[in-house]
């Protein structure tokens, strides 16, 4: 198993496949960012596939692949089914803002893909528009409905809560989700560099009573390696999950590390603590010297990140993480 030095076991991977993206959410990417690897800095299929077996072979279930936008990657589908066919791994997930699920839905699920989690903020094109710089909700809706009618087990839908912006349109946001059999998942904005820091971030405390409250909700448990903690209706014909990192952090039970499209193992979305895997992945260290620097890197892995005490503290941004 691999223990950090708090004693939590690590047991799920989010691994980048790509920081490009053909949205360029608020929250995510300043409107001016063009500071994109180049390719010969990505992590090719083969050095994707090597990472995610070595932290296999060391107790990780679940992989999620993630970006940017993972699907805007060339041939993304040979890399699903390749990561997908790995032995020990029990839960390939995948990550999108469902522009171009109409085209990859099918594919995915025959590759091994059985969760989605999908972004989608607003239901309103002219929100999504002013929030993700592209007029492209008919395409985002359009792919949510090939995934659910191509039978992936699981469709959960992101909202980051801001409601200066789309909080009058939770009540659409449920109803749209219940009708469909998405699990609908409330997140609380993080500061991850300027762009995310001015959106401002709102608790979700006083929702979650309001919610529980108003659809007779109790506690939910919802298949998938994440923080959030859920709440569904008795019959489990809806559930709806919240990620609260700044009202009430779940630091004490993160089981997660992030690796960047260029191989940099992120140990904390609040921190700026990392190892580089790609220098030994391309300098012919072999893969038990490699498990032997992420054992030590994980050991380092911090208790709690500090985006309420240092909101400055990290700089680079969500797409350039990992999402």
């Amino acid at each position: 198993m691999l223990i950090d030095g708090c004693g939590r076991r690590i047991d799920y991977l989010r691994l980048s496949v790509t920081d490009r993206c053909d949205l360029r959410c608020a929250y995510c990417m300043p409107p001016e960012f063009d500071s994109y690897e180049i390719p010969d800095n990505w992590l090719s299929f083969s050095e994707i596939v090597r990472i995610c077996r070595i932290f296999i072979d060391l107790g990780v279930s679940r992989v999620r692949l993630t970006g940017g936008e993972p699907l805007v990657r060339s041939r993304i589908g040979d890399l699903v089914q390749d990561v997908g066919q790995l032995p020990g791994l029990n839960d390939l997930s995948l990550s999108t803002n469902g522009t171009r699920l109409t085209q990859f839905a099918s594919k995915l699920l025959a590759s091994g893909v059985t969760r989605l989690n999908v972004s989608l903020d607003t239901l309103s094109p002219v929100r999504f528009l002013t929030l993700t710089r592209r007029d492209a909700l008919h395409d985002v809706l359009a792919g949510l409905e090939v995934a659910r009618e191509s039978g992936f087990r699981l469709i959960k839908i992101n909202m980051v809560w801001l409601p200066e912006f789309n909080g009058d349109e939770l009540d659409a946001m449920i109803k749209y989700c219940m009708e469909r059999n998405f699990v609908l998942r409330l997140i609380e904005n993080m500061p991850m560099g300027d762009s995310a820091r001015q959106l401002g971030s709102s608790s979700l405390q006083p929702l979650i009573g309001q919610l529980r409250e108003r659809f007779h909700l109790v506690d939910h448990i919802v298949a998938g390696g994440g923080p959030a903690r859920y709440l569904g209706t008795p019959d489990r014909s809806f559930s709806v999950g919240f990620i609260t990192p700044m009202s009430q952090h779940f630091c004490e039970a993160c089981n997660r590390v992030r690796v960047s499209v260029t191989g940099r193992l992120h140990l904390c979305l609040g921190q700026n603590d990392h190892l580089e895997l790609l220098p030994m992945l391309r300098g012919g260290s072999p893969d038990h010297e490699i498990a032997n620097q992420i054992r030590a890197a994980v050991m380092q892995k911090p208790l709690s990140h500090e985006f309420q005490k240092n909101p400055m503290k990290v700089v680079r941004i969500m797409a350039s993480t990992g999402g």
